[in-house]
């Protein structure tokens, strides 16, 4: 008994994959993909003076705890929290 061959068994599944991600590979290196930051998002990105300003008071209050010479004040931060849940 003999079995005729059903289909073109001349292709390799795993041939014709590799062929259409050759394929995809060369487009995809054709088109160049790009980026450009705004000038908003750069100015962003610096350190602004208002940080600055708080870098350097951080450390003079950091210095301060660190040598005992920082004092509280009661009643600041009362009138602070106050102030803060009144609306005020």
């Amino acid at each position: 008994m003999k079995i005729n061959n059903i289909g073109n068994q001349n292709i390799n599944p795993y041939k014709r994959n590799l062929n259409k991600m050759d394929q995809l590979g060369n487009i995809g290196k054709k088109a160049s993909d790009k980026i450009e930051i705004s000038s908003a998002a750069k100015e962003m990105q610096e350190v602004s003076k208002i940080g600055k300003e708080r870098q350097a008071k951080v450390e003079a209050l950091k210095d301060q705890v660190q040598s005992g010479n920082y004092t509280i004040d009661p009643k600041a931060i009362a009138k602070g929290l106050k102030d803060f849940y009144n609306g005020s």
